[in-house]
């Protein structure tokens, strides 16, 4: 049996939610769109497998981001060269650059997550499922967590973290409401004491994530007042 690891890179570009796709060069699946991934070596634990393919897939310093993982996929199976078990990373950062094509890559690009569920794109092995559940996941960890704030350059303003809940939930959220239940929220904000100047002409407080990474009580997605 072998061992892999599979990342699941989201960035928001052009207020859309994208994740990294490459085009795969070698067979089983030569041409089709995967998540990036690969082997873990001998030497390597699961984490410092995925931090050198997360590196050598986007050339970001994992540093920037936020590494965790989701699951391990083991179905028999899921990979015609043999059984192989893949445990999947998401790891979630602000407008990554553009991506450079691994070895076995023909080519990499970012793609709106909607289009590679929806739009009938075959994803290779198992990968729109893989794809699917961390969708999922960073949805719940937005709930639960103040990952949110991985999507932002600092300093930010809370109209552009409520846009990170906006893209990621899939809906609009009430800015009054958002911002009266973040900026409560004990740990999850630290204001930086700056402005900025808005298109309104209006200064907005500017903002760097604070020191908790749970989130109490939780942002729940069905919140509407209150």
């Amino acid at each position: 049996m072998s061992v892999t690891v599979d990342l699941v890179i989201f960035t928001i570009r052009d207020d859309v939610l994208q994740v990294l796709l490459v085009e795969r060069g070698n067979e089983p699946f030569a041409g089709c769109w995967a998540l990036p991934g690969g082997y873990m070596r001998s030497n390597e634990t699961l984490d410092g497998a995925a931090r050198r393919e997360l590196y050598e897939e986007t050339g970001v310093d994992v540093g920037r981001l936020h590494l965790e993982q989701l699951r391990a996929y083991g179905d028999p199976g899921r990979d015609p060269r043999g059984r192989v078990v893949t445990v999947a990373y998401l790891a979630l950062g602000p407008d990554l650059p553009a991506p450079v094509a691994g070895t076995d890559a023909r080519s990499a690009r970012w793609t709106a997550v909607a289009s590679a569920l929806d739009s009938g794109m075959e994803l290779a092995f198992d990968h729109a499922v893989i794809l699917a559940d961390a969708l999922e996941g960073a949805r719940r960890r937005l709930e639960y967590t103040t990952v949110a704030a991985a999507f932002c350059v600092e300093p930010f303003t809370v109209s552009e973290l409520r846009r990170v809940y906006e893209i990621i939930w899939g809906f609009p959220l009430d800015p009054s409401n958002f911002r009266r239940k973040v900026t409560r929220t004990e740990g999850f904000l630290e204001a930086t004491g700056e402005r900025r100047m808005l298109e309104s002409g209006r200064p907005a407080a500017l903002y760097r994530r604070g020191g908790a990474e749970a989130l109490v009580p939780p942002l729940l997605r069905h919140f509407s007042d209150g």
